[in-house]
This record gives structure tokens, sequence and C-alpha cells, in this order.
């Protein structure tokens, strides 16, 4: 069954990741009605643990991972298993005891940047390009605080690069340079669970509420859920297309959910049958991408939230 479900949530996986025993396991089993085991102490999950919530039409998964602890990127635990999972997925809610939280976030952190995972960060704008000769040629868009001719040869010569053509079109540090060159990096969107908060007051809430990406909760009485769903769909930039078949009304119970990245209508066709574009003459789109309700578009045209998709066939 888990199989099954992950095949219908097209992709879309959230995963839960922190140390043993800080309530995830509790979470998921209230937020997807799953039930993995659950204890008061640590390593009590042992495998992934897949559950599904429905949330605005949409099916996503919620993988529950076992706990990560210090060293996990060095083969400690399950850690290198549970860190390539991780590398997977869509977003990653991080699982934090209220009550210490800092020190567990920077270790958690630490252990996923190891496994060239980065939370909450974009790509860095530097273009890098390898060549057969002609040295280093560094070109600098805007003014550099870090990186200059020689700090870049010197990174490039630890990687035993000698002709390349590095293009910064910001103000880059030397790790954005060294994950641009060695490429196998993941840009992930994170959110910040802080869990138990029925056991802090009012005033440390207050305080918590003001750091980025944190939502604070309590897993064990179901306090907050709404905040948290709400900032996964804000953080998963999803798009919910409805279909409508000739002559029917439209389907708005099971939408065709596609990502940010690609939101055009053949992304559209793809995700419903890989055979429908060859047969596509046009689609009838009604909702807030077009000007007319319906317009006529072609395969290029992007699609927005909620919008009503009918497929016109050749004959």
């Amino acid at each position: 069954e888990a199989k099954e479900e992950a095949k219908i949530s097209s992709g879309i996986n959230a995963e839960y990741g922190g140390f043993p025993s800080v309530g995830k396991s509790t979470l998921l089993s209230n937020l997807a009605g799953v039930y993995s085991e659950v204890a008061a102490y640590e390593f009590t999950t042992l495998t992934t643990v897949p559950g599904v919530i429905r949330y605005k039409g949409a099916k996503i998964q919620l993988l529950d991972l076992p706990g990560i602890i210090e060293g996990a990127k060095d083969g400690k635990g399950r850690g290198r298993q549970v860190i390539a999972v991780a590398r997977t997925c869509k977003l990653i809610f991080i699982v934090l005891d209220v009550l210490k939280p800092l020190g567990d976030k920077a270790i958690i952190e630490h252990e996923l940047e190891g496994f060239g995972i980065r939370l909450n960060k974009k790509p860095p704008n530097i273009t890098f390009r390898k060549k057969e000769k002609g040295g280093i040629n560094l070109t600098t868009v805007v003014p550099q605080s870090e990186l200059d001719q020689q700090t870049v040869k010197q990174i490039l010569s630890e990687y035993r690069i000698s002709n390349a053509d590095v293009i910064l079109k910001e103000d880059s540090t030397c790790d954005d340079l060294i994950d641009v060159i060695e490429g196998n990096r993941i840009y992930i969107p994170c959110i910040y669970v802080l869990n138990k908060i029925d056991q802090i007051s009012i005033e440390e809430l207050n305080i918590i509420y003001k750091i980025p990406h944190c939502v604070p909760l309590s897993a064990h009485h179901k306090w907050n859920f709404d905040d948290l769903l709400e900032l996964m769909w804000d953080y998963l930039q999803l798009t919910r297309i409805y279909t409508k078949p000739k002559g029917q009304l439209p389907d708005f119970n099971a939408p065709v959910v596609l990502k940010e990245a690609d939101k055009t209508v053949e992304a559209f066709c793809n995700n419903l049958h890989k055979g429908i574009l060859k047969d596509l003459k046009y689609a009838l789109v009604w909702g807030s991408s077009v000007k007319y309700q319906p317009q006529r578009v072609g395969k290029e045209h992007e699609l927005c939230d909620e919008d009503i998709v009918q497929i016109i066939k050749k004959h």
C-alpha cells in the first residue's frame, strides 16, 4: 500500500528528521493517522515509515525517518541511509525539542550539510566552465567581499583545475564556489518544527515565533497543526489543476498537482498520460492564467493554481 501511495503522490514527499525521541512519530501518527512505533526512549523508529495526508486536494507523502544522531554523515547509527533518503525529498521537517532547540538544530544542519544538502538556500549565482587551455578567467559582475583572482585560483588548484571560466554574478563566498565546483549539492526547503510547546511559557513562545522557518506546536495535544500544514503548502510551491471532461462539470475532488518549476499545459498532459500530448489539438482553460473564460491555449501556456483545463484532441 505504501508503494501505491508513493506513486499516487506524484513525487511530492516531505520528510521528517530529527534527534531520537523529539516526537517525530507522535507528530506523524497524529497528522497522517499512521502508526509509527512511539516510545519515550531513543531509537524506536528503525526504518522509514511512510504516511499520506490529503491537503487542499493534493496527496502528500510523509516519511518518518529514524532519528539522526551526531556523526550520521560519518556512518554512525543508520545515519547514512537516513540522509540518503532525505536527499530525494521536496521538503524536510526537522523536529526539535523546544527545550533545547538551537544546539540540536546546529548538529542536524551540520550532518545534512556534510551530505551536500543545503537548507532554505538558493543555488549560488555562479557560472563555472572548465576548458582545455587559457588559464583561470575570473569575471565579477558585482563587487566581491571574499573572492578574488588569487583565492579562486587557490580553490581551483585544490581540485586540480588550471583552466576554467568563472563568472560571479553575486557576492559569493568560498563555500559557494566549492558547492558549484563539486556540483552534487541539493537545495531543499526546510521547516523547523519545535515540538512540546506545552512545556514552556507564553513569553517563551512569543520569542520562538520570531525564529524564521519555524513552527512551534505540540504533537501530543495536536496544537497548531494548521500553521504547519499551511507553511508546508507554501514551501512545496504546488499548483493544483482541475480536469474538465467534455460536456461535464470539472472534477474538483482529484486535482492534477504540478510543481512550480514546470506548470505548463504540456506538463499537465504528461501528468495525466504520456500519450495525450501527441493527440493534443489545443486546451481550453478557465482561471487566472487566461484573459478570457475559457481561452484556447497551446502546450507552452503556463497554468496558475486552481485553473480548469479541458483537452481538445485532434480528430
